[in-house]
């Protein structure tokens, strides 16, 4: 009798850690006061690279309709991305009925998202704000490409010195960054960090790492879910 008693408990204490890999099985972190995430990608990239992500949102509850995978020419200036991405913003804000967004944002995608938020009024629009892996203050990988996009990523260029003018975190929206010490794109490390936002440090992942690593998720999810 004794072992059946004990099998059952090894097989309830199974049941119950196999069930929880980051929260409660079934539970949903998704909320009245969740916003819809616009994903803005990179440098030559598009918007299937926030799938693993967003399917992660999917399972934590996240509504399709609440995940916009924009795509770009991320070619053109990041200024004129930046009108592209109001226009969006606005589009997703009507489809949802929400007041507000966050924006979830890899590598250049931060440039156009920041510029938005600074000169064109989208502090208002924007409750939360993530950089992963962003050339927020330039990288040395962009001497080598000639796009306008990529000019400038360059440190010191006329668009990132305008741009890290003043105030690096505009407004209301809560900003944070996520870097890695790996990331051989983004030169030097500390570009990506802004004054005034949460900083976190990675694990040693790779450039395009950071938008699939399930820590980094769980930590800017819960970020911008606060």
């Amino acid at each position: 009798m004794k072992k059946y008693v004990l099998a059952a408990l090894a097989s309830a204490l199974l049941a119950l850690t196999s069930a929880a890999p980051g929260h409660a099985a079934g539970t949903s972190t998704f909320g009245p006061s969740s916003n819809p995430i616009l994903f803005v990608h990179g440098y030559s990239s598009s918007g299937s690279y926030w799938n693993t992500m967003a399917d992660d949102f999917r399972a934590d509850g996240w509504p399709s309709s609440y995940l916009d995978q924009w795509s770009y020419d991320w070619r053109q200036s990041n200024a004129t991305t930046a009108q592209q991405l109001a226009a969006e913003v606005d589009r997703l804000l009507v489809a949802t009925g929400a007041s507000k967004v966050d924006i979830v944002s890899h590598s250049m995608g931060g440039l156009s998202s920041r510029y938005y938020a600074k000169n064109l009024g989208g502090s208002g629009k924007i409750d939360a704000w993530v950089s992963l892996a962003g050339p927020n203050h330039g990288t040395d990988w962009a001497n080598g490409c000639a796009y306008a996009s990529c000019l400038e990523m360059r440190i010191g260029s006329t668009f990132l010195t305008s741009l890290n003018a003043g105030d690096e975190t505009p407004g209301n929206p809560r900003y944070g960054t996520w870097w890695s010490p790996c990331d051989t794109i983004i030169n030097p490390d500390s570009s990506v960090s802004l004054s005034g936002a949460k900083n976190t440090q990675t694990a040693c992942l790779s450039h395009t790492a950071l938008g699939s690593d399930p820590t980094v998720y769980g930590q800017m999810r819960d970020f911008i879910n606060a």
